[in-house]
């Protein structure tokens, strides 16, 4: 035989894609060539695979045995003895069983280790509930970074398909433990990252933080200290659920459907407001500070929310909240009236999904409008949110108080 032809798989991003390879032997002095658009890799493995047959024993092949593949379980082998042994029918190879990690409870820390911050759990809650982006200001110690880590504790567990996507986008970078599978990624990179660690990029396109919180939770601390255009290029992806890289030899698309949940002090000192430890009530400081970030971007964000320091009586005393378990019930039973309704998690919602909530409360969402100076986008987004807060009341409609809820946490960021 002097022609072979067989299918494999290449990775293109995160998909595997499939590669005609064709095989043809000739008369001449031997040799050992690939053409067509392999890589440096694909091309040096004319040395690995020489080495591979004359090490396990066989001569380089003088003759070309085809196997034909539609339908045909998955076997494993760990040396390329087993896998010819197998093809000569001296010892068959047992079909690959693969077996995922049972679903196991998260195993971070509990909402009930935080003391007081009453309102900042409530949000948590509704955050978690929905899929929401949300947004803490606070001074130092006021428990932002805290909070934010119980937020996967509260959710449920990723359901298979949506394990193995994550499992997927990790494998390009650094696979994830087996024993993580089901639980949301939980990504908090430092402020000092660039936006291809961001989002994504190189050379041969990698996929950046933005992607590896996909179905999980991006966590960015200190919000204002990123460099602004890093910043910038979230927007996008954060409508999309994806982001496109495009190179001069392809481009791909990574999914990116992360939640976002960023914190930040109010200003420069973080005690913004405090008459004995701010530099200054109203500082020029606070403005420069908070105007890091841009209003599109906060336009993003469903939930703001102010994060006082916590009372000494309320540190030190010994009444514990509500544990991480006891919301996350509450929180599964919101996701299942969302799924039962409407097939996706009400961030997802599109208007024509809120135009009839909206003109249920036409006037009094109006002079609303008027006095909050909302956009349509800030409106939409109360609105998502006001069905949440609706789910988690078990209340079929939408009610004002669901809506009044929800427009308390659109307000920005405090200002200096």
């Amino acid at each position: 035989m002097t022609h072979a032809l067989l299918y494999s798989r290449a990775p293109i991003g995160i998909e595997a894609r499939t590669v005609r390879v064709e095989t043809h032997l000739a008369p001449g002095l031997p040799a050992f060539t690939i053409v067509g658009l392999g890589d440096t890799a694909v091309r040096e493995s004319r040395d690995r695979v020489r080495s591979a047959l004359v090490n396990s024993g066989f001569d380089f092949p003088q003759r070309r045995i085809t196997v034909s593949l539609p339908g045909t379980p998955t076997l494993a082998a760990n040396q390329l003895a087993r896998v010819a042994a197998h093809l000569t029918g001296q010892q068959p190879l047992e079909p690959h069983q693969c077996q995922p990690p049972s679903k196991q409870h998260f195993q971070g820390g509990c909402l009930s280790e935080i003391r007081g911050q009453q309102t900042a759990k409530r949000v948590l809650e509704i955050a978690a509930a929905g899929g929401h982006s949300l947004l803490l200001c606070g001074p130092p110690g006021a428990g932002k970074s805290m909070l934010a880590s119980r937020l996967p504790g509260l959710m449920p567990p990723m359901r298979t398909a949506q394990a193995l996507e994550v499992a997927a986008i990790h494998s390009l970078k650094q696979p994830r433990n087996s024993q993580l599978f089901y639980q949301r990624p939980y990504r908090a990179p430092h402020h000092t990252s660039s936006a291809t660690a961001l989002v994504g990029g190189g050379s041969y396109p990698r996929p950046g933080e933005i992607s590896l919180a996909h179905h999980g939770i991006l966590f960015l601390d200190e919000l204002p200290e990123f460099d602004r255009k890093v910043l910038e290029v979230m927007r996008e992806p954060l409508e999309t659920g994806e982001v496109s890289i495009a190179r001069a030899a392809q481009q791909l698309t990574f999914p990116a459907r992360f939640q976002l949940v960023a914190a930040m002090n109010p200003c420069p000192c973080g005690y913004l407001g405090d008459p004995e430890k701010s530099c200054g009530y109203r500082c020029e400081k606070a403005k420069r500070y908070q105007g890091k970030l841009s209003g599109p971007l906060l336009d993003r964000i469903d939930l703001h929310l102010d994060v006082p320091a916590v009372e000494a009586k309320e540190l030190l005393g010994d009444k514990e909240g509500e544990t991480s378990e006891a919301v996350a019930q509450r929180v599964r039973h919101a996701w299942k009236q969302q799924w039962h309704r409407q097939q996706r998690l009400n961030r997802e919602l599109g208007s024509d999904k809120l135009e009839p909530m909206l003109r249920r409360h036409r006037d009094w969402l109006a002079g609303v409008m008027s006095r909050l100076g909302l956009s349509a986008r800030s409106l939409h987004r109360s609105a998502r949110v006001a069905r949440t807060i609706a789910d988690l009341d078990n209340s079929p409609e939408v009610e004002r108080d669901h809506l009044r809820e929800a427009l308390s946490y659109r307000q920005n960021v405090q200002q200096g």
